[in-house]
């Protein structure tokens, strides 16, 4: 075992066990970590082959964790950085998403005004060498970690380009590079704005009070639509700014409570709202999240939002790091987050061995809200108007996956690459589409449909349990007879859906991550439900002072 890891964990058991004795006097706790230090010691001297002092830290840290909730980690050095980018949204590098191609590395989207956009990159553009090193056979990880580095430095990327297939080297200077939490800003009416907010970082409330002034800019904003729906959360503290937007200065929104008093904390807004009466709605789904249920579940408790979709994720849990020593760090849950109404929006419980068990009916508390709606915990945050998410086949998700989408993608920006689009009206043509179908017809797919692999799975528990009855067999001949789920014919069955898949997939080529998005906002069943809302006054005005939300 190395000097470095032996005083970091004598440093780490001497810190702890101080802290410990200081405020329980556990016996029991320090007998346990002067045990766990001696045998890493034992393992790494005496065992009959050589270890990994690393890998055995790593070994243990992940056990430690493993009988917690998911969401402690231990997080060595290396894996700090990744951290950091996650809750600060800022990197070192180029500025552009990459996709694995076969043998090489493409690029899949590069951000507006970054590095990789200004040097000329393109989507599809292969990356054939990286300062001068072969990449053919690169995995995307290898190749994003040669991409990144220290802001300032610069990194030479060889690419071949998707429209004329010549090889060119560019020699790209690296910047920190900030991915938007805002991705999204523009009127999808007359007089409602519309904003993504796809994260919470600690510019987001720069970025959301900007997206909101350059809306009133460009025309009167009369109401505005949040949508939520793939925030996964973030930083606290950036949600509690967020509201500050929309409430009054000095409104407790969120509140955290933990096992130590010190944990227990009340967040209220510091700032004067620049929209405090404009109506909102707030689009919700199942992968919002954490500092997204903070900022709806509080314009929801608070009566100043109507809350559209389904249930939110469940994650009402805080953690904080702290450190180890030698840049290492702990990711640890200390506190739970109480929203205005005093719910806890956590849907499941972790038990002493790290199962997680659903919040039982007969613990769902009622709470109100500032108008005396019923709320209650133990399950996200409930929407008032259910909408459901538009349904996505798995055979149009399986084309995506593969890359047959974005190949054909590639080929049409090869022939059509001086075109100019409308993003919000684009679509390919009857012919385009034949086109992607012959392109279809020469792959081959990995796809079975939920109802192939359902009949198959009885085929094989009739053969198991030895079922020979000829009308049973014959009945199993007729279903798998009238399944239409071959690849051709789910061209034909999901046609829209692909064609959907497909024109964003070119807009983004032309526009951007905007014109992607807005290419999709006419198919978008929450966005067309928000707006409606928004248009009813009456309607809006009952649901945030009479109606209760559901319990489950």
């Amino acid at each position: 075992m190395s000097k470095r890891l032996i005083y970091s964990i004598l440093a780490l058991t001497a810190v702890a066990s101080v802290a410990i004795y200081s405020t329980r006097n556990d016996f029991g706790l320090g007998r346990n970590m002067e045990i766990l230090v001696n045998l890493m010691r034992v393992v790494s001297t005496e065992y009959v082959d050589q270890t990994s002092a690393d890998k055995i830290m790593r070994h243990g840290a992940d056990g430690i964790m493993r009988n917690l909730d998911p969401y402690c980690n231990y997080l060595s050095e290396e894996e700090m950085e990744d951290f950091r980018r996650l809750t600060t949204g800022k990197y070192g590098g180029i500025g552009a998403v990459i996709r694995q191609d076969s043998n090489f590395v493409r690029i899949a989207e590069p951000y507006k005004g970054s590095p990789a956009d200004l040097a000329g990159l393109k989507i599809g553009d292969k990356i054939v060498a990286i300062n001068g090193q072969d990449a053919k056979g690169m995995g995307s990880d290898k190749v994003s970690t040669l991409l990144r580095g220290e802001p300032n430095t610069t990194v030479k990327v060889s690419v071949e380009s998707v429209v004329d297939g010549k090889v060119t080297t560019h020699k790209i200077r690296r910047q920190r590079i900030a991915i938007p939490s805002v991705s999204y800003a523009d009127y999808v009416a007359d007089g409602v704005g519309y904003i993504i907010h796809s994260d919470f970082t600690d510019d987001c409330y720069t970025e959301m009070r900007a997206a909101i002034e350059s809306l009133q800019s460009r025309g009167e904003l009369k109401s505005l639509i949040l949508d939520y729906r793939s925030n996964g959360g973030g930083v606290l503290q950036s949600a509690v700014k967020v509201l500050s937007l929309f409430v009054p200065k000095g409104t407790m929104v969120v509140e955290m409570k933990g096992r130590n008093a010190k944990e227990n904390k009340r967040f209220v807004t510091e700032g004067e709202p620049l929209l405090p009466n404009i109506p909102l709605v707030v689009l919700i789904g199942e992968n919002s999240a954490s500092a997204a249920e903070i900022v709806s579940g509080a314009l929801q408790d608070l009566d100043r939002a109507v809350l559209i979709g389904s249930r939110s994720y469940g994650k009402g849990l805080v953690q904080s790091t702290m450190p180890l020593g030698f840049g290492s760090y702990a990711k640890i849950t200390t506190a739970k987050y109480y929203i205005p109404s005093g719910r806890c929006i956590q849907a499941v419980r972790y038990t002493d061995e790290g199962r997680a068990q659903s919040v039982p009916d007969s613990l769902i508390t009622e709470y109100r809200t500032a108008a005396g709606r019923k709320v209650y915990d133990g399950g996200g945050i409930m929407p008032d108007s259910k909408v459901e998410a538009d349904y996505v086949s798995a055979f149009a998700v399986t084309l995506y996956l593969m890359g047959i989408i974005d190949d054909f993608g590639d080929d049409y920006y090869r022939r059509h690459s001086d075109m100019e689009i409308d993003a919000k009206s684009f679509t390919i043509s009857e012919q385009d589409y034949a086109d992607f179908c012959r392109m279809v017809e020469g792959r081959e797919v990995l796809y079975k449909s939920d109802s192939r692999l359902a009949v198959e799975k009885l085929r094989k528990a009739l053969d198991k349990e030895r079922y020979a009855d000829s009308n049973l067999t014959a009945a199993m001949e007729s279903i798998e007879r009238g399944l239409k789920d071959d690849k051709m014919s789910n061209l034909i069955t999901y046609k829209q859906e692909i064609i959907r898949t497909i024109n964003a997939d070119i807009a983004l080529r032309y526009g951007y991550s905007a014109a992607r998005t807005a290419n999709g906002i006419k198919y978008d069943k929450g966005i067309a439900a928000a707006v409606e809302m928004l248009s009813d006054s009456t309607r809006m005005k009952d649901i945030l002072t009479n109606q209760d939300t559901a319990r489950k």
